[in-house]
């Protein structure tokens, strides 16, 4: 049985971290980002930041996540991308099972 049956691929496993702008909070984007990834079979989150953007933090194969990019530049119907950056991040385990809508924590 493996570890993760979320991810069932032999090949190694990477993490990304998308910030997505535009019209992309209050439009169902982090909901879109879970159910995108969850068919793709990836883990990790999405949370609304307080700049207006979205933060995707993907765990999967590079293929996979390739996928997940080109799901989070159209976004949903109600959403308007104008960007996703992205760059590696970290494997972090604590996401390595599942999916998540996160809240950012505001430090004030």
């Amino acid at each position: 049985m493996p570890e993760n049956p979320v991810h069932e691929s032999k090949e190694p496993l990477q993490a990304r971290r998308y910030r997505v702008s535009g019209t992309v909070q209050g439009v169902g984007f982090r909901y879109f980002a879970s159910r995108m990834a969850r068919q793709l079979g990836i883990t990790g989150y999405a949370k609304n930041l307080r700049d207006g953007q979205v933060e995707v933090y993907a765990i999967g194969t590079p293929e996979k996540l390739a996928a997940l990019r080109k799901e989070l530049q159209q976004g949903p119907r109600s959403a308007l991308v104008s960007g996703v950056r992205e760059e590696d991040a970290a494997i972090e385990p604590k996401f390595g099972r599942g999916f998540s809508i996160e809240r950012d924590t505001f430090e004030v």
